[in-house]
Order: structure tokens, then C-alpha cells, then sequence
């Protein structure tokens, strides 16, 4: 894991619960002077608001993502985009750089506090992105597509990588630049859908990593993620790897219809 939390009890609960999980952090640097980003999720039915104090967010930068540790991994993911401004003007030469020493990468969005959601900035990444996973509501802004999240998802696809899309309740889908595939979500009663993208994405990543075709990657990514939302807090209830090909349903593949007059 690279990047950085202040030198605070919460990030000694970062360090410490990564640490625990098996997670090398010896690129976890600490900032002696700003503190650990912290996030506060108000929910009310459908509705979220997220407020997050960035803290050494707005600090980190390439020089956080050591030559060394893209050197030795296979696979190369970042998030909370638009909320590290140094990292993301500079992402796409990490990730170039990842390429060219064998790693694939991804890069999930998250939201833009500020609704800009810049193509200029975020275009160049794209083209050195193997894989994007926004959630619908992202995906929808970050093409100005209003229609439905298959068509989000194809113009998405025509500025560069794997789209794979996650839609809440009605499970996720993946368009390659021909074809989607579509996968349900599983039929759990949920607590917490806190960190549900993000444990949805870990599972993508490793069941790629593992060797899974697109079909079964998503579907133990969708797994991982309806299954996150058993418990509260975001991790208590993250599934292992044995617990999340358990569920490994049959995915539907269908023809592209194509948007590919649609542009960002």
C-alpha cells in the first residue's frame, strides 16, 4: 500500500489494521504535518451525503508510489481521484511506468467534490488504465450520459479502458468496447453499504490476478461486494476468497448496441 497518513491515532489504526490484514505498508509514509484524511457517510434511505476532511490527501504525490514498489507487483490500482490533486496530475506517468515494468492498473474515481469531473485531467489516465471502475452515478457523470448505465458505460469505453460499473442492488456491469456483461447482485439484507465499491473492486482485481475471464471476475467482484454489506463499518464483513467464488453464478452476455457517437 503507498501513500500517507498523519501522525495521529487514526493513522496509527490505518497502519496497524493493514498491517494486520496482511497489507505491506513499508510505503505508508507518515506526514509529520497534516493529518489523516478522515470521511463521515450521512445516509437517509437512497440519499448520501459524504463529508471528508482531506488532511495529507492534497500532499500526495508520484513521490509517494516508490520505483521500487512498481517494480515488484503485477497489478497497479488507485482511488479517491479528484481528492489527490498532486497524484492525479501525474498518475498517468505512474501508470505508464507501471506498463512498462509488466503491471496492469485501475483506477477508481470515486466522486469530484467539485462536479467538474475534467476530461483534460482525467483522459490521459485513462489511456494508460486497463480497467475504470466508477459506480453509476459516476459513470453517468463522467460522460454526461443521462441514459442508462449500459450507455454510460460505452462511451466511457471509447476513451480507452475496461469499464466495469457498479450499480447498487441491481449487481454491476462490464463493457470491453463491444460487448457488456451483466451480473445480479447477491440476494443479501443489508446492514452497511459502506466500502461495498471498494470491496467489489478488490475482488475484480483479484480474480483477475487469479486468472478468472471477465465473466467470473465479475461475478466474484459482485459477490464481494454485496457480501461487504452484511456488517457495519466497511470491512467486518468483507468476504474471503473461498467465501466469494461460493457464489459464483452464471453471467449474461449480450451484443453492444453501440453509442459511439457520444463523447466526453
Amino acid at each position: 500500500f503507498a501513500g500517507r497518513v498523519g501522525d495521529d491515532p487514526a493513522g496509527a489504526f490505518v497502519r496497524t489494521a493493514l498491517t494486520a490484514r496482511g497489507v505491506d505498508t513499508s510505503a505508508l509514509t507518515t506526514d509529520p504535518e497534516r493529518a489523516t484524511p478522515l470521511t463521515a457517510v450521512l445516509t437517509r434511505g437512497a440519499d448520501r451525503a459524504i463529508l471528508t476532511a482531506p488532511g495529507c490527501l492534497a500532499a500526495t504525490g508520484p513521490g509517494d508510489v516508490p520505483e521500487a514498489l512498481l517494480a515488484g507487483t503485477r497489478h497497479v490500482h488507485a482511488a479517491s481521484f479528484f481528492l489527490m490533486p498532486r497524484l492525479a496530475g501525474a498518475l498517468a506517468e505512474v501508470f505508464a511506468r507501471a506498463h512498462e515494468l509488466g503491471a496492469t492498473t485501475s483506477l477508481d474515481t470515486n466522486d469530484d467534490p467539485s462536479g467538474r469531473w475534467d476530461p483534460e485531467l482525467l483522459d490521459p489516465v485513462l489511456k494508460v488504465t486497463d480497467q475504470v471502475l466508477p459506480n453509476a452515478a459516476e459513470a453517468r457523470a463522467l460522460t454526461g450520459v443521462a441514459k442508462g448505465v449500459a450507455e454510460a458505460a460505452a462511451a466511457l469505453a471509447l476513451r480507452g479502458p475496461l469499464v466495469v460499473v457498479k450499480n447498487g442492488a441491481e449487481g454491476a456491469l462490464a463493457h470491453d468496447g463491444t460487448r457488456v456483461t451483466a451480473m445480479p447482485a447477491l440476494p443479501v439484507e443489508p446492514l452497511d453499504t459502506v466500502g461495498a465499491g471498494d470491496s467489489f473492486d478488490a475482488g475484480f482485481v483479484a480474480a483477475l490476478l487469479r486468472g478468472l475471464d471477465l465473466a467470473d471476475a465479475l461475478a466474484v467482484a459482485t459477490a464481494c461486494g454485496s457480501l461487504s454489506t452484511r456488517g457495519r463499518g466497511g470491512t467486518a464483513a468483507q468476504p474471503t476468497w473461498d467465501e466469494a467464488v461460493a457464489h459464483l453464478p452464471g453471467a449474461v452476455v449480450t451484443a453492444d448496441t453501440g453509442v459511439t457517437g457520444v463523447s466526453a
